[in-house]
């Protein structure tokens, strides 16, 4: 299996290669040359596998001639399994279904140890990571960006690797109590937290032009655990196989709503489709930072001003993984997808109309305000005592409007557990909800961050010295 860039010109690379990468040397996203195909048949027969067995299956072609298949079982076992008291997910069912109304689903991927879905990502990065540094024998830097989870699964994926440095940026003051509590609480001497006066864009881009510039770390190198990372694509896609096989797939088509900011986990359910199951549609849902929604919707990709929410994970106006769906609407061509994300980002592009009508055979888009979002917390509570964080919420709602056809399952991902946005969960008239049992003494927990301006050489001088 080779990785190629987005843009067409970088060397493909292998898995191992990949994970250590991040960002392509032209400044692209690694993408599979050619995605694994399973028939139906194939799909079929998997019916009825634990999580863990299903991840093996999917996963293996991508990392095939890199990791042995016995390395690669027990790192899956060690992340996914549900046996022992160290195990990492606390629901037998790793991400268990549960029925909202008539064919209407949520998958609840916030049964992991920081209550996000990332955690099926970064659990797995965290162990591959340990497994390949080890191997050899390099030590190397991890820094990254988030709007509130993916810094705490990042951190608690990656804080026994022996091998590393972990940096992770946060808007200051714009994540919820829990996720910067989740962050800032975690000990040990590898792990720093940056809390940056800006916002998630600020906190992206300086993470990017340090990836394409790292002499200010005298000879170490940069890993990424963001969503640009291949890797945890990779782990991602797991779980829509799963949640089609739990209702009849592949003998019937399934559709997907995704809360979307950086459009990673939406890829995934694309690359499943690519891959040979069966996915109907797939609805991209956003908050009123609505970029994606108005591309697909209006083909308008023009910059606005980003909006704080009460589904802050959402507030993103850059997302990084719309380059990897470009590159296939433009037929793979690295230069034409280039070309078009350097308009994008001056603000001034827009997609050829055959593009967006391709794009639009697969994916439906919704918005949706936080007045709204707190009324179907309210609504789905009154009618199902069901309690959504804002992020499914949008997610939930946007299924219930953008859903093609009554007959097929649709399934709105649940992407976070309700404790980590308390506050439009109060709003909706609810009671708080309570911490699970491993994190009820969060908030007496000891937090270290350090509060940085929004300024990338103060950001590059503050690692720099804590790594001398």
């Amino acid at each position: 299996m080779k990785y190629i860039s987005t843009r067409g010109q970088a060397p493909a690379l292998n898995f191992e290669q990949v994970l250590l990468a991040g960002l392509a040397s032209d400044g692209g996203l690694y993408v599979p040359e050619q995605l694994p195909q399973f028939s139906r048949e194939e799909i079929a027969s998997w019916a009825g596998l634990s999580y863990a067995e299903l991840a093996k299956k999917i996963i293996a072609p991508f990392v095939a001639d890199t990791i042995p298949q016995a390395d690669l079982d027990a790192i899956i076992d060690d992340t996914y399994g549900i046996s022992g008291d160290d195990r990492v997910f606390a629901h037998d069912a790793v991400a268990p279904l549960k029925q909202l109304d008539s064919n209407l689903w949520v998958l609840e991927l916030f049964h992991g140890p920081t209550l996000a879905f990332k955690d099926f990502a970064l659990q797995l990065l965290g162990r591959l990571l340990d497994y390949v540094l080890e191997k050899r024998q390099e030590r190397v830097v991890i820094m990254g960006a988030t709007s509130g989870d993916t810094g705490s699964a990042a951190i608690e994926g990656c804080k026994r690797c022996d091998n590393v440095d972990i940096f992770i940026l946060h808007p200051h003051n714009r994540v919820s109590d829990v996720q910067r509590k989740q962050m800032t609480t975690i000990v040990g001497d590898n792990i720093y937290n940056l809390a940056i006066e800006g916002n998630f864009d600020d906190c992206q881009q300086m993470v990017k032009q340090s990836f394409a510039n790292q002499e200010f770390l005298k000879g170490r190198k940069l890993v990424a655990v963001n969503s640009i990372n291949w890797a945890r694509i990779m782990a991602q896609i797991v779980y829509y196989f799963h949640a089609s096989l739990s209702l009849g797939g592949p003998h019937r088509e399934v559709s997907f709503a995704v809360p979307t900011g950086n459009f990673g986990d939406i890829f995934a359910g694309y690359l499943a489709r690519g891959m040979g199951l069966p996915v109907k549609q797939l609805v991209v849902a956003t908050n009123v930072n609505d970029i994606l929604h108005r591309c697909i919707s209006a083909n308008d990709y023009s910059a606005q001003p980003l909006v704080h929410t009460l589904s802050p994970s959402m507030d993103i106006m850059v997302s990084s993984n719309f380059e990897r769906l470009l590159f296939d609407l433009y037929d793979r061509d690295g230069a034409a997808t280039a070309a078009l994300v350097s308009n994008m980002a001056a603000g001034n592009a827009s997609l050829d109309s055959n593009r967006l009508a391709k794009a639009r055979e697969l994916f439906d888009s919704y918005r949706l305000d936080d007045e709204g979002c707190v009324a179907v917390i309210a609504d789905m509570f009154e009618r199902t005592e069901e309690l959504l964080d804002p992020h499914t919420a949008i997610g939930v709602k946007a299924a219930q409007e953008c859903r093609r056809d009554a007959k097929t399952p649709m399934v709105a991902l649940a992407t976070a557990h309700p404790v980590k946005f308390p506050e439009p969960v109060v709003k909706a008239g609810c009671k708080s909800p309570e911490l699970p049992h491993h994190l009820e003494d969060l908030f007496e927990r000891e937090e270290r961050y350090q509060v940085l301006p929004k300024d990338l050489a103060a950001v590059q001088a503050y690692m720099a010295e804590q790594l001398s």
